[in-house]
């Protein structure tokens, strides 16, 4: 592991029952860069970043700033830094654009009013369509523009790490385009961001760092463009179907 990982994960595994869903898996992001984790179906992607979050139970360690998250809450790490964007979203559909993106703030309530006012200055700056949607119901947006507002309210948070389940998820090809672009801008200010993708393609062509995950096994690891070079991932995820 680097010495410099904002976040570490050692020897992580993770049981649903009898069956374990995710076998001792060790990877590191570090500050400033995007960490893409690929793998088809069931290979535990989504399992690991709940663990991560604090979602599931685990066994091994989740270091995140040399600190254990262990034996914290979701909403302790949620404080810390970490926020996650699920795979569905989970936004509240029978709720305003504005009135989401606030919710994202909850956990900032101390910093008061204007703080949380010129976060969402700046979510809306990144994001104007949101801007101009944000009366109306969240429920009533398309998928783009639901992606877009589960990543504003996020970003609400002011997060240190973002993870991200499947952000292309069910979108046209010309959405997906968007949001890897709005990713890599993300890092270009500063969030360090652990990307689970199923579009290996798009993942490893904005990611520094990439991890193959298959049966809950790390089998690959390295740096996003050897593994894009990688005749066992071009042929496994690579071809037609990941376009």
């Amino acid at each position: 592991m680097t010495v410099d990982a904002l976040l570490e994960v050692r020897d992580v595994s993770v049981r649903y029952g009898k069956v374990e869903a995710v076998h001792r898996v060790s990877l590191a992001a570090g500050e400033g860069r995007i960490v893409t984790v690929i793998g088809p179906n069931g290979a535990g992607k989504t399992t690991l970043l709940a663990a991560i979050m604090g979602l599931l139970p685990s066994h091994g360690d989740i270091r995140y700033r040399g600190e254990s998250l262990m034996t914290l809450s979701v909403e302790e790490r949620v404080a810390r830094g970490l926020v996650l964007v699920p795979e569905k979203r989970e936004l509240f559909a029978s709720m305003t654009v504005a009135d989401n993106l606030e919710l994202g703030a909850f956990a900032r309530r101390r910093d008061g009013d204007a703080a949380t006012r010129r976060t969402l200055d700046e979510v809306y700056h990144r994001f104007p369509r949101l801007l101009e949607r944000r009366a109306q119901l969240a429920g009533t947006l398309s998928g783009g523009e639901r992606q877009m507002l589960a990543l504003g309210r996020a970003l609400m948070g002011r997060p240190k790490l973002l993870m991200l389940d499947e952000p292309s998820l069910g979108l046209a090809p010309l959405v997906v385009r968007e949001i890897f672009s709005i990713i890599v801008g993300l890092r270009q200010a500063g969030v360090s961001i652990l990307l689970v993708e199923q579009n290996a393609r798009a993942a490893l062509q904005v990611s520094d760092e990439g991890f193959v995950l298959e049966t809950g096994d790390l089998v690959l690891s390295g740096p996003s463009a050897e593994l894009a070079a990688n005749p066992r991932v071009a042929a496994t995820y690579l071809g037609q179907g990941a376009q």
